[in-house]
């Protein structure tokens, strides 16, 4: 594929469908969070962890099964607001259709809908969307990974080339998480090994790090939706993403991207002493 796509056209036949449609479901489920984003009448609920969730986070949720749902009944979906639907394909969709629900709650448009599609338990696909941008990332496995900044045209989207951390810029998305774990001692090592550290975190993070924007992208606390799409994004636009293990896992309960030059020095780092 080329360094510019139709990212809908050119994957419309790849895995009956499922590619273009990961773009277009996300993209529909964006619009929902649209419609209750800075509005002064936004209710904030509290889940069973005291995490907020809001009616955008529901709807827009259920849109995405919904639309899912229709075209491929038989796949498995999963989410972060509801119960996982059960299917008997080899396909799992896992949907987070906020990202950064405190963002959202306090107008900042860096909040994401992520959406992301495994095949036979290995990751396939996946989308990291800015609704509030109209910014999104979106990469299937040996498929090569895409930006846009205007939901239409895309252009092949690379990490940095950054091989020294002393250079690199470093982001997260909440910084009292580290103490959370019991790890504030790996915060203050990596920003005292990098050049800059900036709290633009969540699903933005991982779109920074896959644009070659930052450098290392590290979630000390994170859930299986959070990270789904972050796989094949960050393989496809060279780079790496793993837990604090080295492991490439979306269930490890902790991530790290990378630009993958800077990954081993990362690991380092993140692992606790």
């Amino acid at each position: 594929m080329s360094s510019t796509a139709n990212i809908t056209q050119d994957w419309a036949l790849l895995h009956e469908g499922r590619l273009a449609a990961l773009v277009d479901v996300a993209i529909a489920a964006g619009e929902v969070t649209l419609q209750h984003f800075r509005k002064h009448d936004l209710v904030v609920d509290r889940k069973g962890d005291n995490s907020p969730v809001t009616v955008a986070d529901r709807e827009a949720e259920q849109k995405t099964r919904t639309l899912l749902s229709e075209r491929f009944s038989g796949d498995t979906i999963a989410g972060e607001e509801f119960s996982e639907q059960s299917g008997e394909s080899e396909y799992r969709w896992t949907v987070d259709p906020i990202d950064g629900t405190k963002s959202f709650i306090c107008g900042v448009p860096l909040y994401s809908t992520l959406l992301a599609l495994e095949h036979r338990g290995e990751p396939l696909a996946g989308i990291i969307l800015i609704p509030a941008l109209n910014q999104a990332v979106v990469a299937a496995t040996g498929q090569g990974c895409f930006y846009t900044d205007d939901l239409t045209t895309w252009t092949a989207a690379k990490v940095s080339s950054q091989s020294n951390l002393s250079d690199a810029v470093f982001v997260t998305s909440e910084v009292k998480t580290f103490a959370t774990r019991g790890d504030d001692d790996v915060y203050r090592r990596l920003e005292k090994s990098c050049f800059l550290t900036r709290t633009w975190g969540d699903g933005y993070g991982y779109l920074m790090v896959a644009t070659g924007k930052a450098d290392l992208m590290v979630d000390p606390i994170c859930n299986a939706w959070d990270v789904a799409a972050m796989v094949p994004i960050l393989t496809e636009s060279g780079g790496r993403f793993t837990d604090w293990k080295g492991v490439e896992t979306i269930r490890g309960g902790e991530g790290l991207g990378t630009n993958g030059r800077l990954h081993e020095e990362a690991l380092k780092l993140v692992r606790s002493t």
